[in-house]
């Protein structure tokens, strides 16, 4: 039996949506979400590498957010995308697999980098006359190589504990290949993998945001002893767009694991990732870029160098 399921099943059937009359504005919809996606934090990445007021730590890290956000995105966005037009939703077994962990490894990335952002946070308004030397370029370096290296890991050793299991079942409750949907389909006893997902998912969650409360208690404490109305202002906008970040990123994750159980639990599931999926990664490079100064200082100087650097490029193909 166990043969027969590994030998049957070679692909999976996704469920995007059940209603066909959906399909066409949902491809609409999502196909400008990720387009603006695309644009905004490939945009981000190229600003914050190229302007040279932005290469602080809070903008290497910023890169980095970037970078998870067009990670994630494109693990799911393009697959759903091809999939709307095609009567049936399929995905191959193993680019089922290559999705489940690439996508861990963004994701998984991004809580902890948006972690050594508020880190950095607490370094520039709690002690500024030594963030330059705290925040090295090797520790930034470090505090964006753990997570990766760690998020490569675990996305790996979910995806082995995933497929080395035969399947019972071939249609994934969800647009894309998550893990949860997943082990629903597992023939065998699944109660190890979702004790090791429980407690790494627990551990992430829990110290990611412990170091991001830890770092805005202090720095709140800090603020409030600020004589100056104006020193108060300033610290509280460079922690703006980052707070605003993390109160939707981490939002939308409490919401997705705290939910209680249902009958629509999957589709709650669906919506609340389409929102982390797709909409987040669109909405920080414009939070960034509308909230904060210095972005938009950049990208109007940027703007105004753009016909000298095609006029530049014209002349040498000349």
């Amino acid at each position: 039996m166990e043969t027969q399921n590994l030998t049957v099943f070679n692909e999976f059937i996704l469920r995007i949506t059940d209603d066909p009359e959906l399909q066409a504005p949902l491809f609409g919809l999502f196909l400008i979400i990720y387009m603006v996606s695309v644009v905004g934090n490939l945009g981000l990445i190229i600003l914050t590498e190229i302007d040279s007021r932005l290469q602080t730590p809070m903008y290497f890290f910023l890169r980095h957010l970037a970078f998870t956000d067009l990670g994630y995105s494109t693990t799911v966005g393009p697959k759903m995308l091809v999939s709307f037009p095609i009567s049936q939703h399929t995905i191959s077994y193993n680019w089922c697999a290559t999705q489940l962990t690439f996508f861990g490894v963004f994701i998984t990335s991004e809580l902890f980098i948006l972690s050594a952002m508020a880190y950095d946070r607490y370094v520039a308004i709690c002690n500024p006359l030594l963030y330059t030397v705290i925040m090295s370029q090797r520790l930034c370096h470090l505090l964006v190589a753990i997570p990766y290296l760690y998020s490569v890991f675990l996305s790996v050793l979910a995806m082995i504990k995933v497929f080395i299991s035969s399947f019972c079942g071939y249609v994934i409750k969800h647009f894309y290949c998550d893990i949860l949907p997943l082990i629903s389909l597992l023939c065998s006893d699944t109660h190890e993998i979702k004790l090791i997902i429980l407690i790494f998912s627990v551990f992430n969650l829990v110290s990611s945001l412990l170091i991001v409360l830890v770092s805005y208690l202090l720095i709140l404490v800090v603020i409030i002893r600020m004589s100056s109305a104006e020193g108060r202002h300033k610290a509280f906008s460079t922690c703006g767009s980052h707070l605003t970040v993390i109160v939707i990123f981490y939002g939308t994750l409490f919401f997705m694991y705290v939910q209680p159980k249902s009958i629509h639990s999957f589709d709650t599931a669906k919506m609340t990732s389409l929102f982390y999926t797709l909409v987040i990664p669109m909405l920080n490079p414009l939070i960034y870029s509308l909230r904060n100064k210095e972005v938009k200082n950049a990208l109007k100087r940027t703007w105004r160098m753009f016909p000298n650097i095609l006029f530049k490029i014209h002349c040498k193909i000349h």
